[in-house]
């Protein structure tokens, strides 16, 4: 390669029709200044391209680094969004195993309340009947009581515990026996 210093050292012969000096030197000086000039910008020009080329290079590991943690994301949303459908399906059968136990559990005490409620009745039914005759009962000693009270008006009225006294007959442990409640 020629260099500035090349060219302003470079002597020419002499020939019959030959330039004029001055005027080649000073074009010589120039073409070498100009070449100076462009070998100082060609040298730039190649440390700005190596840096450029560093430069390239670290962006091209970063965008594999991006592009590496990008594919690792999708994976862990994939996992994510699997665990989560795996999650969403486990708690819905809990719920609906739950909503099948409080249906059976109510079902069961609506059975057992019937039930009571079939006792209960059963136990009124009873109550009012042996309430009922024993009303009847009364009522029937209370007709005969009055009856006799009124066939015996000639005579004086006994007093209680006599063996004449129609009351003193009646037994108040058997007359009405209520039922135990259970």
């Amino acid at each position: 390669m020629i260099t500035p210093a090349a060219i302003q050292k470079k002597d020419f012969t002499r020939g019959v029709r030959g330039y004029k000096e001055e005027e080649v030197d000073e074009f010589l000086d120039l073409v070498a200044a100009d070449l100076g000039t462009m070998i100082r910008e060609n040298a730039a020009l190649k440390e700005d391209a190596k840096a450029l080329v560093l430069e390239a290079a670290k962006y091209r590991e970063s965008e594999k680094a991006i592009l590496g943690t990008l594919e690792a994301a999708k994976a862990l949303m994939a996992d994510i969004s699997s665990s989560a459908e795996k999650r969403a399906e486990i708690v819905l059968k809990n719920a609906e195993l739950d909503a099948d136990r409080i249906r059976r559990d109510a079902r069961a005490s609506v059975e057992q309340m019937q039930e009571e409620a079939l006792a209960l009745s059963r136990r009124w039914e009873l109550f009012s009947a042996r309430f009922r005759n024993l009303i009847e009962t009364e009522l029937d000693r209370f007709n005969s009581f009055s009856a006799s009270m009124l066939l015996d008006e000639g005579e004086p009225a006994k007093p209680p515990g006599s063996a004449k006294n129609p009351l003193s007959s009646i037994d108040p442990d058997k007359t009405f026996k209520s039922p135990k409640i259970t």
